[in-house]
């Protein structure tokens, strides 16, 4: 996974797991992970999927952005192609996050990059998370998985991010930006 910053992840996951007082066991069963690997994550180590930091983070009761977003400047700029980035291991789905929530404020900006193939389907986030979803370029299915929407470019959608939903590119090179939304 290029881009993933895994010393973050390290850091985030650690400062994370002393905040709420659960074992490095107990973290990863409530994150339906092996010891092991959440060991590895803490180390620096590893090759973290979106679905097994998506999960840690809805076990640390945290926002994605806040694992894995190294401290930011006053004035950031992201270039097209960098950014750390996080691919599913089930589908061909790249998110890069742009933006993490600052203090006092409730949302996470990812730029999305999907091509036709297995769909990703996401599990529900933390209660009260909310996506918001403005396709770039390409027709994609995008929404809850069991009543999903075909969007293309400049359509928005919105939906309930702590319920089973998906992405599903439908032609190559698909291009969305998503908003969480955490309520």
């Amino acid at each position: 996974m290029s881009g993933a910053p895994l010393q973050a992840i390290a850091t985030s996951l650690q400062r994370e797991r002393k905040r709420t007082g659960l074992s490095l066991a107990e973290v990863a069963r409530r994150a339906g992970v092996a010891k092991s690997t959440l060991s590895s994550l803490e180390a620096g180590n590893g090759n973290p999927s979106v679905e097994t930091l998506w999960a840690l983070s809805t076990a640390l009761g945290v926002p994605f952005a806040h694992l894995v977003q190294p401290p930011i400047p006053r004035v950031q700029v992201i270039r097209a192609g960098e950014g750390p980035a996080f691919s599913s291991e089930r589908s061909n789905y790249l998110a890069t996050l742009l933006a993490t929530c600052p203090p006092n404020a409730r949302r996470d900006i990812y730029l999305i990059a999907a091509q036709p193939g297995e769909p990703r389907d996401a599990d529900p986030h933390a209660a009260g998370v909310v996506e918001h979803v403005v396709l770039s370029a390409g027709r994609a299915l995008v929404g809850l998985t069991a009543e999903p929407v075909e969007l293309g470019p400049g359509d928005y959608i919105s939906y309930p991010g702590d319920l089973p939903h998906i992405f599903k590119a439908l032609v190559p090179d698909c291009s969305a930006v998503l908003i969480s939304e955490h309520i």
